[in-house]
């Protein structure tokens, strides 16, 4: 069985080879749930750009143990409205914010704190309503209302597209994310720039790269399957 470490240069390859030469860096972000303290220390050592993690207490209980120290950490999961002040200046980027009213919380806490809170803004891709993320349409609308928090500063986007039964199938709905990147790359809201375009995990992350992600979030590539 590979190491978390012979994973790591395996993912890094496969990044690497979908890139197909063009001269663009990936953040590889280790999705850590479900991953004890140690086997994230493993996999930081190994060189990942950062660890995400999708539940809040999990979070807590790792980051208490040091589980993170030396490396960046993700929020990736949906946040919900009232661990908002568990989160907030805890982690160096939220990537799943999808609602004006969570910019509203986040925006209070991180003045309370005297910070400025690093945001993606999670795009629903597929219109799936069991996930979470605003609608394509809506982000002028979003990015507006978070160029009037100072306390936040939005990086860019974030999708989780459907799961598909073979590969190359989520071309689509990367190519949009990548669209609406590029548009609104150019646009001028205070508070917003387009650095991040977080897609791809580990059965979809090479088509994500192809399609233009510079930030992809892998679990079970790294750690294995989990055993739920």
């Amino acid at each position: 069985m590979a190491t978390i470490a012979e994973n790591i240069q395996t993912v890094r390859a496969n990044i690497a080879a979908a890139l197909s030469g063009a001269d663009r860096a990936v953040l590889l972000v280790a999705a850590t749930k479900m991953n004890d303290a140690d086997r994230v220390r493993e996999a930081i050592a190994a060189g990942v750009d950062g660890c995400g993690e999708n539940r809040v207490q999990e979070f807590l209980e790792k980051d208490a143990l040091g589980a993170y120290d030396g490396c960046p950490k993700h929020f990736i999961g949906h946040l919900q409205r009232n661990k908002v002040s568990k989160i907030v200046g805890r982690v160096d980027l939220i990537q799943s914010v999808d609602s004006a009213e969570l910019l509203r919380l986040i925006e209070q806490r991180a003045a309370a704190l005297g910070i400025v809170q690093d945001i993606l803004i999670e795009i629903s891709v597929a219109g799936e309503a069991q996930k979470s993320g605003i609608a394509p349409e809506e982000l002028s609308t979003l990015l507006s209302a978070a160029a009037t928090c100072p306390h936040i500063a939005v990086r860019g986007l974030m999708c989780v597209p459907p799961i598909v039964p073979e590969g190359g199938s989520n071309r689509p709905y990367f190519a949009l994310m990548r669209q609406l990147f590029v548009d609104n790359s150019g646009k001028k809201y205070d508070n917003v720039s387009m650095d991040f375009l977080s897609m791809g995990m580990t059965d979809d992350y090479t088509d994500a790269v192809a399609e233009g992600a510079n930030m992809v979030r892998i679990g079970s590539a790294i750690f294995g399957r989990r055993q739920y």
